[in-house]
């Protein structure tokens, strides 16, 4: 590969990341701190479509916003998988993403429950910055446990 010449350095930051070429249709992302992700399309082995990182935003971005509150009634080493499910339109854009999270909430009295699922909701929506980001465009669905927040 040739020398490709890097941007002026008041753009290069915090928050700044790059994709590489790495093949056809193929790319290694990486950010500041060194840290890679390959990134191609579903039939390259070991590689991330831009989609399923997408989705992995909004589902880490959720996990992040929600972890305080969540480690706070359960405790700090509670454990929870959280999915993001959906498939781009005909119109190669996603208009719907359901986040699913799977949590052991047994152990809660009901109304604990109630305001937990609350709260989970209220910590997505004002410190995701990716759902707040795609709010208006995507229709973004919550559930914990298959139950609405």
């Amino acid at each position: 590969m040739t020398d490709t010449p890097l941007p002026p350095a008041h753009r290069i930051g915090p928050g700044s990341v790059s994709v590489r070429r790495t093949g056809t249709r193929t790319y290694e992302g990486s950010n500041a701190r060194g840290v890679t992700v390959q990134i191609g399309p579903a039939d390259a082995a070991g590689h991330f479509t831009p989609g399923e990182l997408f989705k992995l935003a909004l589902a880490g971005c959720a996990g992040m916003s929600t972890d305080r509150v969540i480690s706070r009634r359960l405790g700090e080493d509670y454990e929870t998988v959280i999915w993001a499910h959906g498939t781009s339109e005909p119109d190669d854009r996603y208009d719907a993403v359901d986040e699913e999270m799977l949590l052991a909430l047994g152990a809660l009295e009901p109304a604990d429950r109630e305001k937990l699922l609350r709260l989970i909701r209220r910590s997505i929506d004002a410190s995701c910055t990716i759902a707040r980001t795609v709010h208006d465009s995507v229709d973004l669905a919550t559930t914990v446990n298959d139950e609405p927040v």
